[in-house]
């Protein structure tokens, strides 16, 4: 059974009966889904293989960019421009209209960053990303000591300058902004849970405080995290995608025969939700919609 309901609102999310659908395989280690809402099309990285790979219905999986300094979590900014973390450089970058690669953050303090590793975008184009260790260890990354004494979550303001938000993670990963913005939820791998914070008006966050942890005993932790167009929370874990409801609920597991590290929604409704799982890319079709990263 690919769908684990644990509360019945679960089913109102995606039907018990949907089936996971492996769309391509062969990869090292996928990373970074990312729809595109106006072309219609998946970018996705392969960190160990150094390579971010496009996919669309028509022409399947492509190569997109290679050598892609081993990236991992890719998202748009509001102008539709690919911003990615990059762990063999421990940088952010941006891609400009004219593909040129402009380079936003690889240090704090004079030390570089650990391995910039998730990133989001609030509708006043800052740019919030995880920072933990990964990228420094075999396959994953690059392998090198630490510069920081810490693994945290920072802030790149519109004005460029990086502020450190909070440094108290074993391992910080997934992130994403409830639908208000009033929230960012930050989940930690290791410690196998998700924080919420209140984001302040100068976009630091604090109040810091537990939102769900996630349960199992089959392979998986949490990793990716995002939320669809009415609040639900989806963070990978032990087993899949667990769900939360806004409250934090636990709702259910969307089963993925491989560690899933991420995902995102795709297809004309954004029903499709898309997910990138060890060595191959699955698919599985929900109820509730996704939402756009910008206005196509």
């Amino acid at each position: 059974m690919s769908i684990i309901v644990r509360d019945a609102g679960m089913e109102r999310i995606v039907s018990a009966e949907a089936e996971v659908v492996q769309v391509a395989t062969g990869f090292l280690f996928t990373e970074g889904a990312l729809w595109h809402p106006r072309e219609q099309f998946l970018l996705f990285s392969d960190m160990p293989g150094d390579v971010i790979r496009r996919w669309d219905e028509k022409n399947g999986v492509q190569v997109f960019r290679r050598p892609s300094q081993m990236s991992n979590g890719l998202t748009y900014d509001r102008q539709g421009r690919l911003l990615a973390c990059h762990h063999a450089t421990s940088s952010v970058t941006r891609t400009e209209a004219d593909g040129t690669i402009t380079t936003l953050a690889t240090h704090y303090g004079g030390r570089a960053l650990n391995s910039p590793n998730d990133i989001v975008v609030k509708s006043d184009g800052s740019i919030y990303f995880s920072d933990p260790s990964f990228g420094r260890m075999e396959f994953y990354g690059v392998p090198r000591e630490q510069e920081l004494d810490f693994r945290g979550v920072f802030r790149l303001g519109p004005d460029g300058e990086l502020t450190l938000l909070a440094d108290d993670f074993s391992q910080p990963n997934g992130l994403c902004f409830s639908l208000d913005e009033q929230l960012l939820y930050v989940n930690d791998t290791e410690r196998g849970h998700i924080r919420v914070f209140d984001v302040m008006a100068d976009g630091t966050m604090g109040n810091g405080r537990l939102f769900a942890s996630t349960r199992g005993d089959e392979p998986g932790a949490p990793d990716g995290m995002k939320i669809d167009s009415q609040g639900n929370l989806y963070s990978c874990g032990p087993g899949g995608i667990h769900v939360f409801a806004p409250g934090g609920e636990w709702l259910g597991v969307i089963r993925i025969p491989e560690v899933c590290a991420n995902f995102t929604w795709g297809g004309p409704a954004l029903q499709t939700l898309f997910v990138t799982a060890s060595t191959s890319l699955y698919a599985v079709e929900v109820r509730v919609p996704g939402r756009a990263v910008f206005q196509a």
